[in-house]
């Protein structure tokens, strides 16, 4: 059907204007049917409402009414301060963001042939490792060799060593094609606060600082476009900061080294200029790009406070993929991570962005993970044209809120760092640490209770998975602040089993002992094969349907000591109590249940009758999993 251009095509227009209010009514009558408990009378939707780390809360609906002042606090327009919107005009429009590969191989040979393949296949600048942990420094000629200096930026990670690296990269500018000038975007990686907090070593710091202050000096005369330092949030994302801790360290991280450099005779807007910012990009792609957003907002305050120009506060941005996300186990599942975390970068609007390949926890990356990592930022590029609008978050009222929360969250903990004497004090004082640590709890809790799940790990893991290897990475620099991973509490249940599997030729077992059809057990023996598989054990539902005759042969028959009831709850009160009575006769160790009884009566029934444990959504399924396999006789 063709309409008239006169008549045009206005979906809503006999409909009434719905209000907030009407909205409300209607979740106050949903929530009411369910019996689900309302915190706020006047507000039902807070029943909805979703408490994040750092205090930020999520509401079910958005709109200008209910945000901050309205609007979620200052945005401007895009390369203009407070640059929540992006630190160019055109943002990654024109050119998309830079594709950085990270290469961390430790001989010449195996880089130059690394780099050179990603050069040639979408890659636009690269990020080397060198120095204790990566490439020797006296090899990076080697690596480099074909690479042309003014077409691929490059960015060295070179620890304590990061004058000799800066120093030998400089060196081969006149020796390598392109040399007569460094791309625009090349950094020498210096980072003396980062690297007290990978290694502890505080008290080198200060000398690091004081080269790096002299390095950058030297960069602003004569190497114009020469970035010298990097803030690098990765140290306190692997330590398990929370977003807006990770954004407060920056900041904090930021203004000491802009301290120095001033102390070294920088103004406030060359020193501004020397820094890039490295961020953490994770698969949750909201927080990400508010993060993004709200730390350009946050940066553009600093450098106004400093007396700077407003345009010295543009932020530089450098995403990486988040390698805390990263699993070993099925580890193909990456890649989906990788892909969310890279839009939510480009999204938020990230100069470069690395997307560490699928493999990357366990080990040296393939020449196929690097083309799969590459070319997810080529695929949202070129195909999926993410980068062709400007800021295309804005105006989106969740998101705007979210990083006025963000901001404000992460101020508050900036502030704190520079109540207790800055960044380098508050880091050999142990108040990052503790900070830090705190926030890996919380979240720790959420990953044991799946409330957080971990896909192919905490939720639907395969057991018969065939483990991918790969050739060992060279060993970074630790002492400081630790590293974690969310499959970490699971990769070791999950290495227990593995270790019993290589001494027995079995895994351990639990047998599911399902009553009634099907259609009675079926949700709740899911539910426990998923939660056994994830800490290894291997279920077993053989028969399908047991009663209490039948169970004690098919029990002795499965070779496991631990059994599991899984029912409806009306088949439990008629048969539950029987049936664990008689596994427990047959020679059970332990006997749990799948679901938690309402009723305290029928609990003490089935306890009674020998269930020793009641296993259901939100229970610490960490803890469990651990004792179960103790009980087992699984060696630790």
């Amino acid at each position: 059907m063709t309409v008239p251009p006169e008549e045009g095509l206005s979906l809503g227009q006999d409909f009434p204007e719905a209000t907030y209010e009407q909205w409300q009514q209607l979740v106050s009558g949903v929530l009411s049917k369910t019996g689900a408990k309302v915190p706020d009378a006047s507000a039902p939707e807070s029943a909805l409402t979703t408490t994040l780390p750092d205090g930020i809360e999520v509401r079910p609906l958005y709109t200008g009414g209910t945000t901050t002042n309205g609007n979620g606090g200052p945005r401007g327009f895009p390369g203009f301060a407070p640059f929540v919107r992006g630190a160019r005009p055109e943002a990654n429009a024109a050119r998309g963001w830079d594709i950085r590969q990270r290469h961390t191989r430790a001989d010449a040979a195996g880089t130059r042939e690394a780099v050179l393949g990603d050069l040639e296949n979408g890659v636009t600048s690269l990020w080397l490792a060198v120095g204790e942990g990566g490439l020797p420094i006296g090899e990076l000629e080697g690596a480099l060799e074909g690479v042309y200096f003014d077409l691929a930026p490059i960015v060295l990670d070179a620890g304590a060593e990061f004058g000799r690296a800066a120093a030998e990269l400089l060196r081969l500018r006149g020796r390598l094609p392109g040399g007569a000038e460094p791309a625009p975007g090349s950094v020498l990686g210096a980072d003396p606060l980062g690297h007290a907090a990978r290694t502890g070593a505080h008290e080198a710091a200060t000398a690091l600082r004081q080269e790096a202050a002299a390095l950058a000096a030297q960069c602003e005369r004569e190497q114009p476009g020469l970035r010298t330092y990097v803030v690098d949030t990765l140290p306190y994302h692997e330590a398990g900061g929370t977003p807006a801790r990770e954004l407060g360290c920056a900041l904090a991280t930021g203004v000491a080294y802009l301290r120095d450099m001033t102390e070294a005779g920088l103004p406030v807007a060359a020193a501004c200029g020397q820094l890039e910012f490295r961020y953490a990009a994770t698969a949750d792609q909201f927080t990400t790009i508010a993060a993004l957003r709200a730390t350009r907002r946050l940066w553009s305050r600093v450098v106004q406070a400093c007396g700077a120009p407003a345009h010295a506060g543009a932020q530089r941005q450098h995403a990486v993929t988040s390698p805390v996300m990263m699993t070993r186990r099925d580890p193909w599942v990456n890649m989906l991570r990788t892909t969310v975390a890279t839009l939510a970068a480009g999204v938020g609007g990230a100069d470069a962005v690395t997307v560490l390949p699928f493999d990357d926890a366990l080990g040296l990356p393939d020449a196929f993970a690097r083309r799969i990592a590459r070319n997810t930022s080529t695929i949202l590029l070129e195909e999926s044209h993410l980068a062709g609008v400007i800021d295309p978050a804005g105006g989106s009222w969740y998101v705007e809120e979210l990083s006025d929360q963000l901001a404000r969250a992460a101020w508050a903990w900036f502030q704190e760092i520079e109540g207790a004497g800055g960044m380098a004090a508050a880091l050999r004082d142990g108040l990052v640490a503790e900070r830090l640590r705190e926030g890996w709890a919380e979240r720790s809790r959420a990953l044991a209770r799946r409330t957080e799940p971990v896909t192919g790990v905490s939720e639907f893991p395969l057991l018969d998975e065939r483990p991918v290897e790969r050739e060992p990475a060279p060993q970074r620099p630790g002492g400081g602040l630790p590293r974690v991973r969310r499959d970490d509490a699971y990769e070791a249940l999950r290495a227990r089993s593995d270790a019993h599997l290589a001494a027995t030729g079995e895994r351990p077992k639990l047998f599911i002992a399902a009553l009634g059809p099907a259609a009675a057990h079926t949700a709740r023996v899911s539910f426990v094969a998923n939660l056994a598989r994830a800490g290894g054990i291997e279920p077993v539902h053989e028969p399908v349907t047991v009663d209490a005759a039948g169970a004690p042969e098919a029990f002795r028959g499965s070779g496991a000591q631990v059994a599991c009831l899984c029912s409806s709850d009306d088949l439990y009160a008629e048969q539950a109590a029987g049936v664990a009575a008689a596994l427990k006769a047959a020679g059970a160790t332990r006997v749990l249940l799948a679901g938690k009884p309402k009723d305290a009566g029928r609990r003490a029934e089935y306890e009674g009758a020998g269930v020793d444990e009641f296993v259901h959504a939100g229970g610490d399924a960490v803890a469990l999993l651990t004792s179960l396999l103790d009980c087992m006789g699984v060696e630790a």
